[in-house]
């Protein structure tokens, strides 16, 4: 376990990270989630020991190691550029951290480093360590190969190899599929949440995309201008988001957010059949997701602006009469009328999400069908 008690971070006069505290179990994956300038890679490099917190204290298993360099802490580090080293072969780039751990300077030496006493049984325990991690990773076809040689996929992997075969505590990755395309995003998705999975460590993931954290975590971890604004599963933070602006971020499509003041009794002007209970006369904003908005015979009144045809499901451009636009999504199938055309949308209470307008913050009152 890995964790960050009141982390502050200063450069200078100006704070990048304040008061974060933060643990991550062990044997979970953790996303640390957020728009750039967030401060997530900061917090990364904190764990790794490749920063320290201005305040605040890092423990690791439950030692105290804040002071620790990063060659003190077993962790392992896989960066957005792969840094695989091009003269070297997938073979060399994976045995490497191991190299450098348990041979001495004269026995990496490429010749007498071999027929040095004892090195030996040293370099074929590296080797068989090399070759147990190239088959965990389907690498064993391409280990005599350079870098230059390798897709980009191919290069994560190897990136990954090396950060595994010295059996960490913990892997640290800091955004590396931004560089792939998007299928091949997919793909080292699904290896790398199998990959956690097998080894049981813990890994943390920083990411800015939300769709690879809510996919391959346990845990995602909110943050937001040095801050975390929430912490939790992907279906808490989509289901119960706990501000308007992790409600923005979280989510496929774009949320809509429609300021508005309640009635008496929590009745809501936009949507006459709901009421909000326990935000009586209040000025709120209304969350309402475009999957949660639905073409139907009778709910919200809206006029058509245009849709966007994506195969599977078509996302719908409307506006209300008060000029407020408005996304949705209906299926693929669905016949739309021409623009300009009248629409109603349909929307459960319980999808609806109530949030003060002032602060941002989740209200706890809850939205309501109102009484025939």
């Amino acid at each position: 376990m890995i964790e960050l008690e009141g982390v502050t971070r200063r450069f200078g006069a100006t704070p990048v990270l304040h008061d974060v505290s933060l643990a991550v179990p062990e044997g979970s994956f953790t996303s640390i989630l957020g728009p750039s300038g967030c401060g997530k890679s900061t917090t990364l490099r904190i764990m790794a020991g490749l920063d320290r917190p201005t305040e605040g204290r890092v423990r690791l298993n439950g030692a105290d190691v804040t002071e620790a360099t990063a060659s003190e802490r077993n962790v392992a580090m896989v960066f957005q550029s792969y840094a695989l080293y091009p003269h070297m072969t997938v073979a060399e780039n994976i045995a490497l951290p191991l190299a450098m751990r348990q041979l001495s300077r004269l026995e990496r030496l490429a010749g007498i480093g071999r027929l040095l006493p004892g090195s030996r049984p040293k370099r074929a325990a590296i080797q068989a360590r090399m070759q147990e991690v190239a088959a965990m990773l389907g690498l064993e076809d391409m280990l005599g190969r350079k870098p230059a040689a390798l897709s980009g996929g191919q290069k994560q992997r190897v990136a990954v190899g090396r950060a595994l075969v010295r059996d960490p505590s913990i892997f640290l990755l800091d955004e590396p599929l931004s560089n792939l395309d998007a299928r091949l995003r997919v793909q080292m998705r699904s290896e790398l949440a199998a990959l956690q999975a097998r080894t049981g460590r813990a890994f943390v993931y920083v990411t800015h995309d939300q769709a690879e954290a809510m996919a391959m975590s346990d845990r995602v971890v909110v943050m937001m201008a040095g801050r975390i604004a929430q912490a939790g599963t992907p279906r808490d933070l989509y289901d119960r988001p706990a501000t308007r602006e992790v409600a923005a971020f979280v989510g496929a499509h774009p949320i809509n957010l429609l300021e508005m003041r309640l009635g008496p009794h929590g009745a809501c002007p936009l949507l006459p059949d709901l009421r909000v209970s326990g935000a009586e006369s209040a000025q709120v904003t209304l969350g309402l997701r475009p999957e949660h908005l639905v073409p139907a015979s009778a709910g919200l009144p809206a006029r058509l602006d245009r849709v966007e045809y994506l195969g599977a499901e078509t996302v719908v451009h409307a506006r209300l009469d008060g000029g407020a636009a408005l996304r949705a999504l209906a299926p693929g199938d669905w016949a739309p009328p021409a623009p300009g055309a009248a629409l109603t949308l349909a929307v459960e209470p319980e999808r609806v999400h109530v949030f003060d307008a002032a602060s941002g913050a989740r209200m706890t009152a809850a939205a309501e069908r109102a009484a025939a």
